[in-house]
């Protein structure tokens, strides 16, 4: 654990410089994934097939995830628990984004001029979602569901095989409650190229969403502006503002929540209370000792950053500058708090929202911008899986209005054929 003291010469730049991680791809990376992507071009279905067996260790007899594997998996391997809290937090979800929604609109400003927005739902999205030992039916629901509530009448996941080539029950169990049939057991930069590109099996998406491994998201970033993509994710992040209030075991255990993802995931605590950097470290290394993962989340706590404000208002000037992927609030209250934050992914109210609540159950969504870019970008959401355009209509007479402003705006720019475009009809003959 690293403490420091901010005071107001200390950079809140120099604060985020610290907490920031390079997000560079290695050259190696890189090719790998650009000759992956080639490959899937020119080959299709039999270069995914020799690329899964290949890094997956897997031979597939068939892509795509039949009915009947769904229908078992639901049928044999999962809990009606199981099931029960899964589409308890369909609900949840569902309930958040549908309040997401946004209408177009059409307005007269003049008269005979009427402007115009529609939007629309994208065609077709891929949804990546992590998989092999692991199980993230999560991911399914949090990426799902948007574009569910948005209205996208094809969704296609893609998610890596186990060595057996079956993919995760929980999985299958989380797209079936969802009414999602077009299954790939595909992973890696080759499930992204095929998303891309299409293949003989896979149609090609409008976009693709969900995380993954460095080479899942370089193929993501290779093949941007061809497909959109949601967001490049790097390691998970929460920052933590907490005043004398704060329980440190609670603290801990929502730092140490994070710590469990990775060796880099990013810890940060900004404190009022001079007294809690000494009791978190002891509260850490008890939660530590009997933490199944205490092999990973060890490493990414030893890097803790504890910084000491003089007041939470400066801490969050410098959670602004930071812009954390998580922001929870351990302070007396909360809600006056949190009309001074600006920036963050998601931010967790009080002692008893704890940010696993919204990995799973809450309704809000856990895709979030890391590593400094929720200052420009946001969560996924409903507007991800829709697209606008703009509309226009002029009667004669409103159009004889303005002509000549357009002539003149067009000449002042030197594009002559944009002003005879409109000449051409002012001189029309009624």
């Amino acid at each position: 654990m690293n403490s420091i003291k901010y005071d107001k010469a200390t950079s809140t730049a120099s604060i985020a410089a610290i907490v920031r991680r390079t997000t560079e791809t290695s050259e190696e990376v890189r090719d790998s994934v650009s000759k992956i992507i080639a490959d899937i071009k020119a080959r299709g279905d039999a270069a995914l097939m020799a690329w899964t067996e290949k890094l997956d260790g897997v031979k597939l007899q068939s892509l795509r995830i039949s009915d009947e594997t769904m229908k078992a998996a639901m049928r044999d391997q999962v809990t009606q628990e199981d099931l029960r809290v899964l589409r308890t937090a369909v609900e949840h979800l569902r309930t958040y984004h549908e309040k997401q929604l946004e209408k177009g609109y059409e307005i007269q400003p003049r008269p005979g001029v009427s402007l115009g927005q529609r939007i629309v739902p994208l065609r077709r999205v891929g949804l990546y979602i992590p998989g092999g030992k692991a199980a993230y039916p999560s991911t399914v629901l949090m990426n799902a569901i948007p574009a569910q509530v948005a209205g996208v009448p094809e969704i296609a996941i893609f998610t890596p095989p186990s060595k057996d080539g079956s993919v995760n029950p929980y999985v299958l169990a989380a797209a079936g409650i969802l009414g999602i049939k077009e299954i790939y057991a595909v992973g890696g930069a080759q499930a992204v190229a095929a998303c891309a590109n299409g293949t003989e099996t896979i149609a090609p998406c409008d976009k693709i969403a969900g995380p993954g491994n460095q080479y899942v998201a370089e193929a993501k970033r290779q093949v941007s502006g061809q497909i959109a993509i949601d967001m490049i994710a790097g390691p998970s992040e929460v920052l933590i503002i907490a005043d004398q209030t704060a329980d440190p075991e609670l603290v801990a255990a929502d730092l140490l929540a994070q710590a469990e993802h990775d060796e880099r995931a990013g810890l940060v605590v900004l404190t009022t209370d001079e007294s809690l950097p000494e009791r978190l470290k002891a509260a850490l290394d008890r939660q530590l000792e009997t933490l199944p993962k205490r092999d990973i989340a060890s490493v990414s706590a030893a890097n803790l950053l504890v910084v000491l404000c003089d007041d939470l208002e400066d801490a969050c000037r410098v959670s602004d500058v930071i812009a954390p992927e998580h922001l929870e609030l351990m302070v007396e209250n909360p809600r006056a708090l949190l009309d001074k934050v600006n920036y963050a992914g998601s931010v967790f109210l009080g002692s008893y929202t704890p940010e696993a609540l919204g990995d799973y159950y809450a309704g809000t969504n856990h895709t979030l911008p890391t590593n400094g870019t929720a200052r420009f970008s946001s969560p996924l959401g409903v507007y991800d899986f829709m697209t606008r355009f703009s509309y226009l209509e002029y009667t004669q007479e409103a159009f004889m209005k303005e002509a000549s402003d357009v002539e003149h705006f067009a000449r002042l720019e030197g594009l002559d054929a944009h002003a005879a475009s409109v000449t051409k009809r002012k001189n029309l003959k009624p």
